[in-house]
Parts: structure tokens; C-alpha cells; sequence
């Protein structure tokens, strides 16, 4: 399989759309710190909205057609950008999501905002290697409306990601689809809108991995072709005997521009890496399957369990044992 796949493999992640906002200016969107495991995402789908956030970060004006997701869970501020106090909301709950409503007579704004869903454990993991703000900008694209007639690294910073792929076209139609489906309060409405929010985290990915600007992280690595073998052999079988001169001969390379390439591209080490995909395979087995602790150490490269249990209770801070009668659905 292709890396992305590969990667969801052993990270399931699970979407939901929550809130639709149709809001005149003036308005705000306040958000505190995300639950473990929860990935934020906003859809402009009509309008333009300005992001501030708590750390002081340059302000972001997005608009239509724009996809904010926020890896790292931070807290964030929404707004009209006019600076005036917000006008009064009301909240309506329909069948499938929740919509927020004001008075303003200003210019009109369509969101919708959902989060990313996956083990606690996985979204760590995630936050690692992908920046804390993560923009995917469609706007040269028709996103249609029932309302109308440089990069950053890994761990923080925003990207915003150019246009014109056919990847792209996908998400708009995606983007769309999301949107017709929040009109209606069908049956089976939550379900697709479910559906549809964990296609767009895929998406989005895509996107970022796909463009030549890719910020630090797991997407500079993965749009890096001369790098591709390397990563792909690591989620192919995690549990060879990876070497760093072995991980060098497959991509062409020698073993010290193979170290840099990573350092430059990742953050981290090829060794770091495979590490990460190993502990997850690993964590992942013990959680839900009834393997022996011997048999997951052998499935993810080591020859003594003795050592697999110290490298595992060092990464994750519990032993496999510990590890395996913790929730086996939540990872937490």
C-alpha cells in the first residue's frame, strides 16, 4: 500500500461534523484546548474569517474554499476580523449537527467545524510530525453555497498549501458534498457526515504531502522521492532489521545524506522514526489482539522480549502488560 494508507493503518482515524455556523458579521468563534485525541477542523465554505490564537502567532485571514486543521489541539480564536463586539448567537439543534445563528447584518460567513477522532496515543504521535496549524486552501475553486445566489515545521507554524491539483477537485467535490448533506436533516445524515470528515483528513494530507512547499515533518518527508523507498519499506515491514546503511541502499544514497535528509525533512531520525511505527504496530496488537508478549516483540523486530519491554516501557511509560489492560478501544 501507498504510505498514507499505510500510516491510517495503523492510526484508524474516525471524523465527525458538529457544528454549522451561518453567522453576519460581527461575529466570533472562541475554542479552548481539544480532548486528547481530537483533531479541530474548520470549513470556510462562504465568506472570509480571520484566526488569532493564544500563542501570539501571526494572524491568518482564510476564505472560501479554505480547510484549517489543528494537529496539536491548540486553542483558537475565529473572528470577523472588524474588531467589534459579536453579535448575540442562538443555537439550534437539528437531527445531524448542531447550528449556530446570529443577528449580525454584515457579511455572511458558512463554516463548518468538526474534529478528527482517534487514540489519544495515535494523535501524540501525529502532533509530532505535523505542524500545529495545517492550511489547505481550495479558494480558486467553486465551493458552492446555500447562501449564495511560507511553511511552517513540524510542531508549529501554519502552511498554507497553493492550489490547482487534481487533488483538489476531489476536495472540492468532497467539501461540497459535506455541505448538501448539512442542508438536509435526512436519514443517515450523521453517518455521511461522519464518513465524509474522515475522507477529508485523508485528503488534506494529500494535498499537503503533494505540493513542492511541504512544511517539516512527515509530509516533507513523503512528497521527497528520493526518500519514498525508505519510508515505504519502514511501513511495509516494520520489523526488519532496518539498518541506517540498509534504509541508504534502497533510496541510492549514502548513509550520511540519508541521516541529513531526514534531519532536514523529518525533525527526526530514520532510527526515531522507525521506532514510532514500531511502538505503534506494537501498542496497537497488544490493545486489541490476544498475541503474546513474545509474539508482538518478534512482529515488530526484536529478538528478546526482555528487550522489547524495556524499549516499549521507555517510549510509552508503561510496561506491555500494563499497556494491555489499559482500555483497548481508547488507547488512552
Amino acid at each position: 500500500m501507498d504510505w498514507l494508507s499505510q500510516l491510517f493503518d495503523l492510526m484508524p482515524v474516525h471524523g465527525s461534523l458538529d457544528i454549522r455556523c451561518s453567522f453576519g458579521a460581527p461575529w466570533n468563534v472562541v475554542e479552548g484546548q481539544a480532548a486528547k485525541g481530537e483533531i479541530p477542523y474548520h470549513i470556510i465554505v462562504q465568506g472570509k474569517a480571520t484566526l488569532d490564537d493564544p500563542a501570539g502567532r501571526e494572524v491568518v485571514r482564510l476564505s472560501a474554499g479554505d480547510i484549517l486543521l489543528l494537529p496539536g489541539g491548540a486553542a483558537h480564536f475565529l473572528h470577523d476580523g472588524s474588531g467589534k463586539p459579536p453579535s448575540i448567537m442562538t443555537v439550534r439543534h437539528g437531527m445531524n449537527l448542531v447550528l449556530n445563528e446570529n443577528s449580525g447584518a454584515g457579511d455572511h460567513l458558512d463554516m463548518l467545524c468538526g474534529r478528527f477522532k482517534m487514540a489519544s496515543f495515535h494523535a501524540r504521535v501525529l502532533a509530532r510530525y505535523l505542524p500545529d496549524r495545517l492550511i489547505v486552501r481550495t479558494a480558486n475553486m467553486p465551493i458552492a453555497s446555500a447562501h449564495s445566489s511560507r511553511a511552517g515545521v513540524a510542531g508549529g507554524g501554519a502552511f498554507d498549501m497553493p492550489c490547482g491539483t487534481g487533488t483538489e477537485n476531489r476536495m472540492t467535490t468532497l467539501i461540497n458534498l459535506m455541505r448538501a448533506e448539512a442542508d438536509n436533516d435526512a436519514l443517515g445524515g450523521r453517518a455521511m457526515l461522519n464518513a465524509y470528515s474522515a475522507a477529508l483528513f485523508t485528503l488534506a494530507l494529500r494535498l499537503a504531502s503533494e505540493t513542492a512547499d511541504a512544511p517539516v515533518g512527515i509530509l516533507a518527508l513523503a512528497g521527497h522521492p528520493r526518500l519514498a523507498p525508505a519510508l515505504n519499506a519502514m511501513l511495509d515491514n516494520p520489523g526488519d532489521d532496518w539498518t541506517l546503511p540498509r534504509l541508504a541502499r534502497l533510496c541510492n544514497m549514502s548513509r550520511a545524506t540519508l541521516v541529513r535528509h531526514f534531519q532536514e525533512l523529518l525533525g527526526y531520525s530514520a532510527t526515531d522514526l522507525l521506532l514510532e511505527i514500531r511502538m505503534m504496530l506494537a501498542a496497537n496488537n497488544l490493545a486489541n489482539n490476544d498475541m503474546s508478549t513474545g509474539t508482538v516483540a518478534d512482529l515488530v523486530g526484536y529478538q528478546s522480549e526482555a528487550a522489547f519491554q524495556r524499549a516499549f516501557k521507555k517510549h510509552m511509560g508503561m510496561t506491555p502488560a500494563q499497556w494491555r489492560r489499559k482500555d483497548r478501544v481508547s488507547l488512552a
